[in-house]
């Protein structure tokens, strides 16, 4: 059949690429120049199944005040006059128990696992590069009560056989030595073997010329305006190109979908929250971080990629506003020179921002609308790159009807209802 892919982001490609592999029609439309030039253009690098887990758990609500009041803040909220703001907030709060803390982080790992493997069988079938490296996250504390405050989340992790380490200084350095010269600053780490890194963007840009190779389409500069229905079923997608058909529509337009989805009466609690990146360059290998460090205080990832360090955190409630902000960048900056003040040179670090389309549940939202021939694929949060690989996949066998290799409970907006 022929299907229509709206958005090129990691997971727009992705899905185009097994949906060509499975012998569909695809064809992707996306308003930039090429893939992978918004959200999943710089972010923090982390392919982080074993960090996976919601924003919205027990404590946060408190944690989010001490948050706001720190000169580093991991958290920036703009108030506006906007109710899809408000409400998405409030919905957040009613996850910030343990119990639906426990059931979203399951359903996260879920995904999260199977997305690794299918990424690790997709790199072996097809060779392709993208600054990847397999060893593993390192969150690191600076207080006991962070470190005790692991217990919940180990719980998890041994339900679902995902392996850790918890160390001590000793321990962490023995996988991150250049922490060597501030070990001072951290009590321990936990620390996640079978996590990855790689460059989100160049892994988008490879696997779009791969899916190309397989007769995939991409209608690249053009502008998606309205989507037409015609009962339970979409007619077509009205672009800057004419209008669009096909058997089959998938969104992936991450933050962009709730708007996309409203005049066709779907609503869904995805919203934009502003994340923020710097990558430096390298000026001494040996003083730079040799996979994924998690500063936990500051909520800021610190990434290796090739002769580069991705710094990416901040969460800003701001709506669609894509404006740099400085003092964010001084954040980033202030805690990559924390921890590798002699790895790379600030001074020449690309800046960036984008939109992470979250849900208040951290759980993306996959599959079926209660349109016939819509599917949804959006809601991946932070975690876009490191669920792209698996939900391409599920969204594949779902439009070739066949049955996902995990469980698709909790996955899809039927848990909204």
């Amino acid at each position: 059949m022929k299907v229509l892919i709206l958005g090129s982001g990691v997971i727009g490609t992705t899905m185009a690429y097994y949906l060509a592999r499975a012998g569909h029609e695809v064809e992707v439309v996306d308003r930039q120049p090429g893939p992978g030039l918004e959200t999943s253009y710089a972010n923090a690098g982390e392919v982080s199944p074993g960090y996976s887990a919601p924003w919205a758990g027990p404590g946060v609500p408190l944690k989010a005040i001490q948050w706001l009041l720190m000169h580093h803040s991991p958290l920036v909220i703009k108030p506006m006059l906007d109710p899809a703001m408000w409400r998405w907030g409030l919905s957040m709060l009613r996850n910030c128990t343990e119990a639906r803390y426990r059931v979203n982080k399951g359903r996260m790992v879920r995904l999260a696992e199977y997305s690794r493997d299918c990424l690790k069988a997709l790199r072996a079938d097809i060779g392709i590069q993208y600054d990847e490296r397999e060893q593993g996250t390192l969150q690191l504390f600076r207080t006991q009560k962070q470190l005790d405050g692991t217990a919940k989340d180990i719980q998890i992790l041994n339900e679902y056989g995902v392996p850790y380490q918890l160390l001590d200084r000793n321990g962490y350095l023995q996988y991150e030595p250049a922490l060597a010269d501030v070990k001072d600053k951290f009590i321990g780490a936990l620390r996640l073997p079978g996590d990855e890194t790689g460059d989100c963007f160049k892994f988008t840009q490879a696997l779009a010329e791969k899916a190309k190779a397989l007769g995939v389409t991409f209608r690249f500069g053009v502008d998606i305006q309205s989507v037409e229905r015609s009962g339970r079923r979409v007619s077509g997608v009205r672009t800057s190109a004419g209008v669009l058909t096909a058997d089959r529509y998938v969104l992936a337009l991450g933050s962009y979908s709730t708007r996309m989805l409203a005049p066709l009466g779907i609503r869904i609690p995805v919203y934009p929250v502003k994340g923020f990146s710097i990558t430096v360059p390298i000026t001494d290998a040996t003083k730079s971080p040799e996979s994924t460090i998690m500063d936990e205080t500051h909520k800021v990832a610190v990434t290796r990629l090739g002769d580069r360090i991705r710094v990416g955190g901040t969460a800003q409630l701001s709506g669609f506003d894509l404006n740099l902000d400085e003092g964010r960048r001084r954040t980033l900056e202030f805690v990559v020179t924390d921890l590798f003040p002699q790895g790379g040179d600030v001074s020449k670090a690309e800046f960036w921002t984008g939109l992470r389309p979250m849900t208040p549940d951290g759980t993306p939202i996959l599959g079926e609308t209660a349109l016939d021939n819509l599917m949804l694929s959006t809601g991946h949060g932070t975690l876009g790159w490191t669920m792209a690989a698996g939900t391409g996949r599920v969204m594949a066998d779902l439009i070739s009807g066949r049955k996902p290799e995990i469980s698709m409970e909790g996955l899809t907006v039927a848990r909204y209802a």
